[in-house]
Parts: structure tokens; C-alpha cells; sequence
């Protein structure tokens, strides 16, 4: 029987059971024989098939050693198949196929791929298992050129590839994002019997949804006749990877519908989605189906929950849910840190990150800084932004990525340190990209620094010449500081480029359906209602000595229609319709695609007062949290 490497089901073997069975057979085989030499050899490749006369004569011996082997490689025995693999040399039986194709086995198993391959290499005839035993090595520890090559060195040598090649070479594709062999593949594999084969058809779903091709995915996907729940789980993943959580959702309910049962796959996809669609009741259904499927106790579900509730809100069931862990695996600790930080609970995420290297003695990544960072920037903890920046250099060797840049320039600029920010800028180790540049001028826009933040748009044109937001950017600069030619002109130029200004748009989910919003919209069917509770509102918020602050309105029209603006923004009919369908008492998440205006932030601070509700808005930069009168981002942002 052939070794179980590349079955596409494999139980985890007991270790303590091989031990002792590697043990007693090694003590059977090897305890009379001599010392072995010091080097038992790799180098040397194995002839051709042997007609040794040993074999014949001990046959009992031979499948002895094909036993031991057998079961080094199911245990991951490495030592011990080393010291048989010198023995068989020693006694003459290395030069056999099948034994050399287990040791060929056992040394990828291993991650000892330099010596399978010299085994391999020595091998007169290699069959298409010994073929897929290789390229699954480099597939997995790499590197991947090796396992495309390999593949093409398999079909050149006349071996046809089957049903595991495909899936191995595939994803050696995708982990590459070499999207021209992964066609080629595809178009090879679509004419043979392999073409249905689910987990073909789910290998090449994912080579193109890594690839960025997700619609080329969702074809083959509609193509394949019979589906399983690996082939549904690579097109959510798919979507998800890509952007499209909405869609991923939707091809959930979709799988469900058609009698396919949910694996913890799907779940760990469909609450991703949900949570980077910031579509908190999905993710709280997904939660309770997962409960009742019996997916509850897995951790893989609940570090996915924990990032689902803190990217929608909840961060103290986030918190729950992370306590609950049975093992708390970095990818875990980093959720929750991230987590703490997107909300600006500074001090909770740097007080969880103490406690991640020091009792829990897990070592952070660069992963984990973004986080940390994060929380430093939204808290306006300049001096610990730049000693984290420097213990995750200098102490944890963690090269910094643009991510890790922008945190730092963005709370730099935030305060007006507008020297340090350039100066870094000036010394990073990569290339500046948009994020960077858009971290400075935002905060040019703040401190109202016309010379580099013209500095900076220019960056930004450079990288993004059709984006309309940066020339935004300056234009309200130049209206901030009252030089309304100098904004016209900026406005005019967007124009001459046929660039328009993104729209500000806000929407809220309520009951499983989600309910958008634009500036000054009138098209919801309960309009009417909607700007009566804004009125209603606005009278309350006028007796309190509230006054409209229309300095942010970079349009040179009378205050008056200024005012009338700012009333009308997207994320305040959002709000208004989420009271007026909801009973009192329920929390509101509403998501914003631009940054909240300074007008809207004080507005929502009172409307959180007055109706006595935590409002949430997730917008372009943040989440801020309403509670009572006042924002968790303590008006820094």
C-alpha cells in the first residue's frame, strides 16, 4: 500500500503509539547490526531497480523495512527513518524503487526536501505518485517555481498528471500569482477525466481568486456539474479575498438552500465577510448557526467571531469570546489587539499586548504592531507610536511596512509634528505610496499647512492621477484658509480631467436588509419620516444652545445654504432612520465611506444624549462610539 501523503483526508497519528511501534520494530531490524557510519549518505543516487538476491530470499525482511518506513513517514519519524535509510544502504537494499520512493516520501514529509530530491533525481523510473510527492514538498515549504517546474518535467517525461498533481501545482500557482501557468493548467486539466474533479475545480477557483480574476473563479465555479462543500467553500473564500463580502454572504445562503451542510470552513469565511461588510446582524446569525451545528467550542469559529464583533462594534463580546479561547494562538491575540486599536481603546490594546509577550509569552509580528500602532494613532500617544516603532526595529527585527508608516506619520501630523512626519517619510526604507501621503495631508487639512500639503497632493497625483479625492483635499485647504481662487482653481482642474468627487454615502442594516443614504437624499420611502425626526432633533439640539458649524463647508455659497448641508449629510439620515425603526434602547452601527465632519461629530454627540442610545459609526478613518454625550475618540481624529 502506498503512503497516505497525499490523501486528501489524513488523520493525525498518535505519536506516542509510533514511538512505541517504531521502537520495537527498529529494535527487531537493527539490534544486532554494526554501528552505522557517520555518513550514511544522500549524495549517492540509487541505480536502477535491483534484482538483489536478498530480497527474494527474504521477503519477510523486506516488507519489515517497508512496514518501518511506512510508519516513519505517517509519524513524521525522521531520525529513525534516517538511521533504516543507512541501514538499507549498508545492507544493500537502498537501491529498491518502492523503498526508495517511501524514503523520497519520508524526507518531504519531513521538510527535507533537498534530500528527496537527490533520491528522486537518482531514480531510473518514478511514477506519478512519486512525482506528486515532490511537487506537494515544494508546493508546501517551497520554493514554488520548483513545483511548477517540476510539473512541466513530469508531462515532458510522458507521466500524466492526476487528480492530486493538479491541486499541488495549482496552488503552487497561486501562492506564486502566476496567472499564466495557472490558465495553462486549467486549459490542460479541463480536457482530461480530471476536469469535474471537485477538488481540481476547487484548486482552480482559488488559483484565480488569489489571482485577482474572481469573476474567471465564479465561472468555472457555475461550470462544475456536482459541488461539494469544498468547491462552495473556495468561491465564498473567493469573494471574501477579494473584496465582495456581500457576495460571499450571499453565495452562503445560497449553499445552504442547496442542501450543501455549512463545514467550519464556510463559517470561518462567512463571518470574515460579515465582518469586513460591517453586517453585524449576518455575523450574529452565522454565530448562533454555528452553535447549533456544533462548531461552538472550535477555535478556528471563535478567533473569526472575535474579529467579526470587534470590526462591527461589539468589542466587549469580541473580549468574551477571546477569554473563551481554548488556546490563544497569535492570529488570536492580533484580532483582539486590532481590534482594540480600529476603536481607539489605546489603553486596553497596549495593556493586552503586555500581557501577549510577557504571562502569555507569545511572540508579536509585524501584524501585531499594525495593531498596537493603531491604537497609538487613534489614542494620540505620539511618544509611544515612536517607541513601539523602535522596539518592533530594533528589538523584534520586524522590518516596518507601509502600515506600520502611516500609523506613525498619520498621529505625527494629527498633532502638527510636521518636521518629524517628513523627516520620516524622508528616511523610510520603502517607497512612500498613497496611504503615506494621504496620512500628511490629512493632516495638513487640519493645521491648515497650505506648503506641504500642496507638497504632498503633488505625491499623490504622481501615484493616483485619477483620484478625485486628493484634489479635495487641497481645494478645502486653500477654502480653510479663505484662498477661494486658489480652491476654484483646484476644482476647476478636476474638471478639465473629467475627475468627479466621490459621493459621501452611509448605510445602515437593519433586519437583514441594507438601507443607503446620500447627501440631501429624498428617495428612501420613508423620507418624510426620516427628516421629521431630524427636525425633532435639531429643536432639541437648538434649546441645548447648539449652532450649526458650517466653517467645513468649502463651497463659497451664502451660510444659509451652508447650514442647509450640513442638515442633510448622509450619516444623519442614517441615524434618523435608525431610530424611527427601531425600539428605544437599541444600538445603531453606521457605516460612512468618507470621514465624519466635524458638524456631525458634535450633532451625534448630543443625539447619543438626548435619545439615550450608543451609536456607532464606522467611518473611512475610524469607529467612533456615541455614548451619553461624548465620542470614544475624544475628539481626536
Amino acid at each position: 500500500m502506498l503512503p497516505s501523503i497525499l490523501s486528501k483526508s489524513r488523520k493525525a497519528p498518535s505519536p506516542a503509539g509510533h514511538c512505541r511501534r517504531l521502537r520495537r520494530l527498529l529494535s527487531s531490524s537493527l539490534g544486532t547490526a554494526r554501528a552505522l557510519p557517520p555518513n550514511t549518505g544522500f549524495a549517492a543516487s540509487p541505480p536502477p531497480p535491483s534484482t538483489n538476491p536478498r530480497l527474494a530470499s527474504s521477503p519477510h525482511a523486506y516488507h519489515h523495512h517497508t512496514s518501518i518506513l511506512q510508519s516513519c513517514v505517517a509519524s513524521g519519524s525522521l531520525r529513525a527513518g534516517r538511521q533504516l535509510h543507512g541501514r538499507l544502504l549498508v545492507s544493500g537494499l537502498g537501491p529498491d524503487t518502492v523503498l526508495s520512493t517511501k524514503l523520497v516520501d519520508l524526507y518531504a514529509a519531513c521538510g527535507q526536501v533537498g534530500h528527496a530530491r537527490r533520491l528522486f533525481d537518482g531514480m531510473p523510473k518514478r511514477n506519478v505518485f512519486l512525482w506528486n510527492v515532490l511537487i506537494r514538498a515544494y508546493a508546501r515549504e517551497g520554493p514554488r517555481e520548483a513545483a511548477v517546474r517540476l510539473y512541466r518535467g513530469m508531462v515532458e517525461h510522458g507521466v500524466e498528471p492526476d487528480n492530486f498533481t493538479y491541486p499541488l501545482v495549482l496552488k503552487a500557482c497561486a501562492a506564486l500569482l502566476d496567472l499564466e501557468t495557472g490558465r495553462e493548467v486549467h486549459q490542460r486539466v479541463s480536457g482530461t477525466r480530471w476536469g469535474q474533479d471537485v477538488f481540481v475545480c476547487a484548486g482552480v477557483v482559488d488559483m484565480y481568486a488569489k489571482c485577482g480574476c474572481v469573476d474567471d473563479a465564479r465561472a468555472v465555479f457555475d461550470g462544475i456539474a456536482v459541488r461539494d462543500a469544498v468547491v462552495w467553500n473556495s468561491m465564498i473564500a473567493a469573494y471574501g479575498q477579494n473584496g465582495r463580502p456581500m457576495e460571499a454572504l450571499a453565495l452562503c445562503r445560497d449553499m445552504a438552500a442547496n442542501g450543501i451542510g455549512p463545514t467550519i470552513a464556510t463559517l470561518v469565511s462567512a463571518v470574515s465577510a460579515a465582518a469586513d461588510a460591517a453586517a453585524l446582524p449576518r455575523g450574529r446569525e452565522l454565530h448562533g448557526f454555528g452553535w447549533r451545528r456544533g462548531f461552538g467550542l472550535q477555535d478556528k469559529l471563535k478567533t473569526s467571531l472575535v474579529d467579526m464583533y470587534a470590526k462591527s462594534g461589539w468589542v466587549q463580546v469580541a473580549r468574551v469570546l477571546f477569554e473563551q479561547l481554548m488556546k490563544r494562538e497569535l492570529v488570536s491575540w492580533n484580532a483582539m489587539i486590532c481590534g482594540y486599536g480600529m476603536h481607539g481603546h489605546a489603553d486596553e490594546a497596549l495593556a493586552l499586548f503586555n500581557k501577549m509577550k510577557g504571562d502569555a509569552q507569545v511572540t508579536p509580528d509585524n501584524i501585531t504592531f499594525v495593531g498596537v500602532l493603531s491604537a497609538c494613532n487613534h489614542g494620540g500617544m505620539v511618544e509611544e507610536a515612536k517607541e513601539f516603532f523602535y522596539l518592533m526595529v530594533n528589538a523584534y527585527s520586524i522590518k516596518p511596512t507601509v502600515q506600520h508608516y502611516t500609523c506613525v506619520i498619520d498621529v505625527l501630523g494629527h498633532t502638527g509634528r510636521f518636521e518629524e512626519a517628513y523627516d520620516l517619510i524622508k528616511g523610510m526604507s520603502i517607497e512612500p505610496d498613497s496611504g503615506i501621503w494621504g496620512a500628511l495631508l490629512n493632516g495638513c487639512k487640519i493645521h491648515k499647512n497650505v506648503e506641504l500639503g500642496e507638497l504632498a497632493l503633488q505625491k499623490l497625483i504622481e501615484l493616483e492621477p485619477e483620484d478625485a479625492g486628493n484634489y479635495v483635499h487641497l481645494s478645502n485647504i486653500y477654502a480653510q484658509s479663505g484662498k477661494w481662487e486658489k480652491a476654484a482653481r483646484v476644482r476647476k482642474l478636476m474638471t478639465n480631467r473629467g475627475l468627479k468627487k466621490i459621493l459621501a454615502c452611509s448605510w445602515i442594516e437593519l433586519k437583514g436588509k441594507t438601507h443607503g443614504f446620500l447627501v440631501g437624499d429624498a428617495s428612501h420611502p420613508r423620507s418624510d419620516e426620516i427628516y421629521g425626526e431630524l427636525e425633532r432633533l435639531e429643536g432639541l439640539m437648538s434649546d441645548a444652545g447648539y449652532v450649526p458649524d458650517i466653517i467645513p463647508v468649502f463651497h463659497n455659497v451664502d451660510d444659509d445654504e451652508k447650514r442647509n448641508m450640513v442638515r442633510s449629510h448622509s450619516e444623519r439620515l442614517a441615524i434618523a432612520f435608525g431610530l424611527i425603526s427601531t425600539p428605544p434602547g437599541t444600538k445603531l452601527l453606521v457605516t460612512k465611506n468618507l470621514r465624519v465632519c466635524e458638524d456631525c461629530h458634535v450633532v451625534i454627540k448630543l443625539i447619543s444624549q438626548i435619545v439615550q442610545r450608543e451609536i456607532i459609526i464606522r467611518d473611512v478613518n475610524r469607529y467612533h462610539h456615541f455614548v451619553n454625550g461624548e465620542c470614544s475618540c475624544k475628539d481626536y481624529w
